[in-house]
C-alpha cells in the first residue's frame, strides 16, 4: 500500500472529489484529503509502527489492581488525538472533522497496518461516540462524546457474557430500576476489549442488560452508559464508579489491546436524572447508569 494507491482508490474509482460539492464535505478539497493521508502515514509510522512487535510480546498485565499497559501506547493514541482523527467522521457540531467515510477509512488503513493493537483503543472510543452521537441525548454528548474526541475519554462496547459468547438473546445481566430514579447492573461480562486501563481520565462503557419485564430476546436489551468515574453535569470527572475488573484475557492475536473480564459491585447509589430513548430495534434504550451492581 503506498499514498498513490490510496488517492487512486478515492479519485480516480470513488470519484470522492465529487462529495465536496455536497454541503457537509464543502469545507473539504483533494488538497485537504492529500495533506490528512500525509499526516496519518506519519503517525502511523513514526508514533504507532514502531511498538507494534512490542506490544505483541510484551501484552497487557493485571495486578488485581490496575492494568498496565507498555508505555508507547498512550503516547501513540494521543497523537492520534491530537490530529482530530477521533473524531474525524463525527459532525463539526459535537467537535469532529465531518470527514467522509471513504477519507477517514484511507486514512485509517495506515494505523491498521502499523499496529492494529493500538489502534484498536481508537476503534473502540470511535464507535462508542458514534452511537451516543447518532442515539444519546443532548447532555449525553456534550458529557461523553466531547471528551472521547478530545482524547480524554476512552471507550468500549460490553456485549458479551461468561456463558453466551456474544449470543446477545442470551445474555443476564439485569438493570434494577432504584427509587431515586437509578439503576443498578448486575451481572459479569467477558472477553470486553479495552475495558480497563489507566490511560485518560475515563473510560465509559457501554453495557448491554435487561429490565425487569422486558421481552424474552434481543428485543429485550437495553443499552446503559456507564463510566468508570462518575461525571458530574459540569463535565468534571469524579469519584471511582463500582466497575470492577476480576481479571483479563490472554489472547493469540491483537495482544497488544487489552481483552478484560469486568463486573458490576454492589454499593449504595445516588440519585440521578436517567433519560431514555430509542437506539434500534434490539436495543430499546440508553440510559445513564452512575452505580452498578453485580
Amino acid at each position: 500500500m503506498s499514498r498513490a494507491d490510496l488517492e487512486f482508490l478515492l479519485f480516480d474509482w470513488l470519484r470522492t472529489d465529487e462529495l465536496f460539492d455536497r454541503p457537509r464535505y464543502r469545507e473539504h478539497s483533494r488538497d485537504v484529503v492529500e495533506d490528512l493521508l500525509a499526516l496519518a502515514e506519519q503517525i502511523a509510522t513514526h508514533s504507532f509502527a514502531p511498538h507494534n512487535r512490542k506490544a505483541d510480546l510484551n501484552e497487557p498485565q493485571f495486578d488485581g489492581d490496575r492494568v498496565e499497559l507498555i508505555p508507547e501506547v498512550e503516547p501513540a493514541l494521543r497523537a492520534f488525538a491530537d490530529a482530530g482523527f477521533l473524531g474525524a467522521p463525527l459532525s463539526e457540531s459535537v467537535g469532529g472533522l465531518q470527514l467522509p467515510t471513504s477519507v477517514f477509512n484511507a486514512a485509517m488503513s495506515w494505523f491498521h497496518a502499523a499496529n492494529i493493537g493500538t489502534t484498536g483503543y481508537a476503534l473502540l472510543t470511535m464507535a462508542n461516540a458514534h452511537l451516543i452521537t447518532a442515539h444519546g441525548s443532548h447532555s449525553q454528548v456534550e458529557r461523553y462524546v466531547r471528551p472521547m474526541i478530545e482524547g480524554r475519554f476512552f471507550g468500549t462496547m460490553a456485549l458479551s457474557e461468561p456463558h453466551a459468547g456474544s449470543n446477545l438473546a442470551d445474555i443476564t445481566t439485569r438493570a434494577e430500576p432504584q427509587t431515586d430514579g437509578t439503576y443498578r447492573l448486575f451481572g459479569r461480562k467477558m472477553w470486553i476489549s479495552g475495558g480497563d486501563h489507566e490511560m485518560g481520565d475515563n473510560i465509559v462503557h457501554l453495557v448491554l442488560a435487561r429490565t425487569p419485564g422486558a421481552p424474552a430476546g434481543t428485543r429485550g436489551i437495553s443499552l446503559f452508559l456507564v463510566p468508570k468515574h462518575l461525571v458530574a453535569e459540569d463535565g468534571s470527572v469524579g469519584e471511582r464508579n463500582d466497575v470492577v475488573l476480576a481479571g483479563i484475557n490472554h489472547k493469540m492475536g491483537f495482544r497488544g489491546t487489552v481483552n478484560t473480564a469486568p463486573s458490576w459491585a454492589m454499593a449504595p447509589s445516588r440519585p440521578v436524572v436517567v433519560p431514555e430513548l430509542s437506539v434500534s430495534w434490539w436495543v430499546n434504550s440508553i440510559v445513564v447508569c452512575p452505580r452498578c451492581s453485580r
